[in-house]
Order: C-alpha cells, then structure tokens, then sequence
C-alpha cells in the first residue's frame, strides 16, 4: 500500500482528521460492551451489535489480527446536541465518507475492516432478529463501541479532543488492514 498516495487522497475528503495507530495501542473493555447493553437501544437488534458481533475477547481477537488501524474522523454542528434525533442524523454522512476510505483501501489492494458509528441501517428489519445471517456481511459496519474499544484514550494520544463545544459532533471509524 502506497500511503503517500492515500494521504493525498484523504487530504481530498472533507475528513476532520485522520491518523494510523496499531492495534495493540487500542484498550477493549467490558466496561464499554456494558454500556451497550445497559443504554443502548440496538443491543441484541443488529448483527452490528453486541452480542452479534461475537465476544469482546473473539472482537479484540479479530481486530489484533491486522497489522495496521487508519482512524478517521468527522465533526459537525447541530443546532442543540441534547437532541439526539439530530445528532443521529448527522451521521449518514460519515458514514459515507467511511465507505469512501473503505474503497480508498480497497483500490490499493487492501480489504479492510471496517468499525465505524452505526448499529446498521442497510435493512429495515435486520435478520439476527429471525435467527438469520446477515444479508449484507460486506457492507455492514459494526460500531466501535460493539467491540468493547474504548476510544478516548487513542484521541488523546493523538491529541484529538472529543467535545469541541456544546453542539459539536464528532464521530469516529477505525479501518484495520
């Protein structure tokens, strides 16, 4: 893979930030994977959610099985970030931005995969909740946070700031190759 090039394809996309870390660098945690079933509404409705997704553990497994993580990232004002129906429709857009790195990679030879911000919404009714696989396995993107990885220390190392202000959004997707 040729970063140069990549780079200067990045620098094209309106992308906050972006910047590559090893896997092993990324902490996972119970803590997280907690979270998701306490206060997520997706848990257990989505093959990109937790417990679709496998274990932490097989999560972690899978995600230190790449040698490389490219991290990319968006932000963008809403009107009031307290309404989260606002602030979740802000995130198609990165969603395609993450796509658009995704094939970046791919033209380069790379597959990689990919986690980024959704619970996935290629599907009205997602097939986990038949007893069914996953329609989509190539298109689907399970969330960051399905995997138990706890991002905020990586942002720091970068020295990225995750609140911006009180109406700023930003959002994350890791692209391990």
């Amino acid at each position: 893979m040729n970063k140069a090039v990549l780079e200067e394809q990045l620098a094209q996309l309106p992308l906050y930030t972006f910047g590559y870390l090893s896997p092993g660098e990324l902490e996972f945690t119970q803590r997280v994977r907690w979270v998701c079933r306490q206060e997520c509404p997706m848990y257990a409705k989505s093959w990109a959610c937790p417990p679709g997704v496998g274990s932490v553990e097989s999560c972690r497994d899978k995600c230190l099985s790449y040698e490389n993580c490219l991290m990319i990232a968006t932000v963008t004002e809403v009107e009031d970030i307290s309404d989260i129906s606002q602030t979740l429709a802000t995130r198609p857009e990165h969603e395609e931005l993450t796509n658009q790195v995704g094939q970046l990679l791919r033209d380069q030879g790379v597959e990689p995969y990919i986690l980024s911000t959704e619970a996935c919404q290629i599907c009205r009714r997602c097939a986990c909740l038949d007893g069914l696989p996953c329609r989509h396995p190539q298109k689907m993107h399970p969330c960051v946070e399905s995997h138990g990885i706890n991002v905020l220390p990586v942002l720091e190392k970068m020295g990225i700031e995750f609140q911006y202000g009180a109406n700023v959004v930003t959002w994350i997707s890791l692209l391990f190759y």
